[in-house]
């Protein structure tokens, strides 16, 4: 049996966790926001349901992160196991946890109710309260979780999707 240290399990994990905000940002962009809108579509408007559609990419996410830690389990693989699977499932897992108390939290107040009034966690809001700006699933900015750009570049950004007819901005975005 291989003989691991906690330095190869840990740059693993945390890896995976920064590779992550890139596969949210790219599944938002390319899939949420395209043949996925159907189950997207109803976080973009307002409702008083306690759970969306939207809540399924939670699964996927939950799925994905299962399959890695089986992959990493001998007592699911074998002698098959593949000893980093257990790592990244941990690191899609941190990830999960993050993406829930930021996005679903901090931004959309599901579970708990703050307004940040300065600082990294103000933009984030910001951010993605731009991301919201946009009427439909068509152009939009700020696709990603837990990087924000800067609320005043995105707003930059919506007003040239808005004269270019990319995207039909809401008339309180300020863009």
């Amino acid at each position: 049996m291989l003989t691991v240290s906690w330095i190869a399990p840990t740059a693993i994990v945390i890896a995976s966790v920064l590779a992550m905000e890139f596969v949210a940002w790219s599944s938002h962009k390319y899939v949420m926001h395209g043949f996925g809108w159907a189950w997207h579509r109803d976080h973009h408007e307002p409702h008083d349901h306690l759970l969306e559609k939207n809540d399924r990419f939670a699964l996927v996410g939950a799925v994905l992160s299962i399959g890695m830690f089986a992959a990493g389990s001998p007592l699911v693989m074998g002698a098959g196991a593949w000893w980093p699977g257990t790592w990244i499932g941990l690191g899609v897992l941190i990830y999960g946890v993050i993406y829930t108390l930021v996005h679903d939290g901090l931004v959309h107040q599901r579970w708990f109710r703050w307004v940040p009034r300065r600082g990294y966690a103000k933009r984030l809001v910001q951010a993605h309260k731009l991301h919201h700006a946009t009427i439909g699933r068509e152009g939009g900015v700020s696709f990603g979780f837990v990087l924000a750009r800067d609320p005043a570049r995105l707003k930059v950004e919506l007003a040239r999707q808005r004269e270019t007819g990319i995207a039909v901005v809401r008339e309180s975005a300020g863009a």
